[in-house]
């Protein structure tokens, strides 16, 4: 009778979504390496093996979960906040390994790592939503101190790595939550003018005054290169410019499945994880592109739903979280393979190559559907 009950109410939307999203993934993955040699090393399949059993791990872990509680103990949430804690200080000890500037993964062995700061995420809107549901007044600046001093541990870490992307991964989720547990909106909406006029202030100082930025250089490129990439067309710009070369000559039907020449050809790097957006636009078009979008659409739409239906308030703030999460990910992702917003090397969620980001998207999955089929009370 139970598992009747919770078959039942599962969102089935929300699964098939994702489910198709994780197809598509694969296809494009494939698509997008099965010629770059030095990725898979002769086998075209690697990176489709690896991304399978990502997500055969994450599927179980969704499913354990959706059989589970959200609402677990405070000392698990201590326990789970202070894993967090010691995975990111691991990453930035000789156990982490470093890839194109960033020290982000431990190396498990062999070809496979890591990469805490993506299961960060999950592990901090878990602890905060909780931490947030306890606390009965959010009214004031000073009711702000320990929501920030929360956050500030894992983003600090994060920081260091330093892996910029992800910091404002947290940004973005960590105000959207605030937003919905009921701080005042005055003073929220200070704290972002006053922390965007300090960001302003930190750039202006450092172009006149020589003052030292919290950021590499090649960061720096990265992130403002979008707004005229043919300032650096053959360094910094190149990524922007060949992923909208990419979209635009996939026109309305695309090219065909695999018949791009951006990604097997090599013209744009990191095409099966940043950009693979990108390829899908010119293989299969507009076409493709707008099968992808409403999808998503889907995915935060059924997201926005469970949200608004949770029966509790740590329900409604950890889909909050989650669903913040998401369409960070999917609006930068998107957005900087069209060159409308800069690079931050963020995955488009279930479909970029990443196993703990595809692990880390489905345990999500495994919480929000948790909160769905908890909505009522139910007969167990």
């Amino acid at each position: 009778m139970w598992d009747k009950k919770l078959l039942k109410n599962i969102d089935y939307y929300l699964l098939i979504s994702v489910f198709l999203l994780m197809v598509i993934g694969l296809v494009m993955i494939y698509s997008a390496t099965r010629n770059n040699y030095a990725l898979t090393g002769g086998d075209p399949f690697a990176l489709v093996k690896k991304q399978l059993i990502a997500a055969a791990i994450g599927v179980l872990g969704m499913i354990v979960i959706i059989f589970s509680d959200y609402r677990f103990p405070d000392l698990i949430f201590q326990i789970l906040y202070g894993i967090n804690l010691l995975l990111l200080v691991l990453v930035l000890s000789p156990l982490g390994m470093e890839v194109k500037g960033a020290k982000s993964w431990i190396n498990l062995g062999g070809a496979f790592s890591l990469q805490p700061s993506e299961f960060a995420k999950l592990l901090v809107i878990l602890t905060l939503a909780k931490h947030l549901a306890d606390k009965e007044e959010l009214d004031s600046f000073w009711d702000l101190w320990s929501p920030f001093l929360h956050i500030l541990l894992p983003l600090v870490l994060i920081l260091l790595q330093p892996d910029l992307g992800t910091t404002l991964v947290f940004i973005f989720f960590f105000f959207v939550m605030l937003y919905i547990a009921g701080y005042n909106r005055r003073f929220l909406l200070g704290i972002i003018l006053a922390g965007i006029l300090a960001l302003v202030l930190l750039f202006v100082s450092h172009y006149y005054l020589g003052t030292p930025l919290p950021f590499k250089q090649h960061q720096i490129q990265r992130i403002t290169i979008f707004l005229n990439p043919d300032r650096d067309p053959t360094g910094s710009g190149w990524n922007v410019r060949q992923a909208i070369i990419a979209v635009g000559s996939g026109r309305f039907m695309g090219k065909g499945l695999f018949q791009g020449t951006q990604g097997r050809l090599g013209f744009l790097p990191e095409s099966h994880n940043d950009f693979i957006f990108a390829i899908l636009c010119e293989e299969l078009g507009f076409c493709g592109g707008f099968i992808v979008l409403s999808l998503f659409f889907i995915l935060i739409w059924r997201c926005l739903v469970i949200m608004q239906q949770a029966k509790d308030k740590e329900g409604v703030l950890i889909s909050a979280g989650i669903t913040a999460m998401f369409l960070f990910h999917i609006l930068e992702n998107i957005g900087m393979n069209l060159g409308i917003m800069p690079i931050t090397g963020i995955p488009l969620p279930f479909v970029s190559y990443g196993g703990s980001s595809i692990i880390t998207n489905l345990l999500a999955i495994g919480f929000v559907e948790n909160i769905w089929i908890r909505r009522q009370k139910l007969l167990f």
